[in-house]
């Protein structure tokens, strides 16, 4: 059987890496983002209490790293990939946030939901009408239920008065 240093996932060491940077990121701007009170004790001091958590992050990572050091090249390459890959979901949020006041809350959830499916691998039409019923109800729910203000797409200056106006203030 094993040890369990040698059971860690290929990413841990990357993880232990950052994590450690983040907490002398931290402790550096304890100084500058805190500060000294001339009135009260040692214990009553704004800064001791962050300074003491973010020391403690500092020792325990450094402690961690020394503990549970190797560095698996190519399985922490390929670890560091996968976290990257789902900066994906993050680029189609903002194709999304970018297309809604140009396109309009309800064409641009329906598209959404339906081309995420896709990329998600789901083909058969059943699954992409279902996912197009969903980005309808989710903008049903959204602006008409919890009256949520979204902005009328700019395409919808282009419909005929009252259903301009309907699609502006419903959909």
């Amino acid at each position: 059987m094993e040890s369990t240093d040698n059971q860690l996932r290929n990413g841990t060491v990357v993880f232990q890496i950052l994590f450690l940077a983040f907490a002398l990121f931290l402790l550096s701007q304890v100084g500058v983002e805190t500060k000294y009170a001339a009135s009260g004790g040692f214990a009553a001091q704004p800064r001791l209490w962050p300074a003491i958590g973010v020391t403690g992050m500092v020792l325990f990572g450094t402690a961690q790293i020394v503990k549970c050091w190797r560095w698996p090249i190519p399985a922490a390459a390929a670890e560091v990939f996968v976290w990257i890959r789902a900066l994906e979901y993050l680029a189609w949020f903002m194709a999304y946030v970018a297309v809604v006041p140009v396109a309009g809350y309800l064409p641009s959830t329906v598209a959404f939901t339906v081309l995420l499916t896709v990329r998600l691998g789901y083909r058969s039409l059943v699954i992409l009408l279902l996912a197009a019923a969903l980005g309808a109800t989710i903008v049903i729910v959204f602006k008409t239920g919890l009256s949520v203000r979204v902005p009328g797409g700019s395409l919808y200056e282009h419909l005929p008065g009252g259903l301009r106006s309907f699609m502006i203030l419903n959909f």
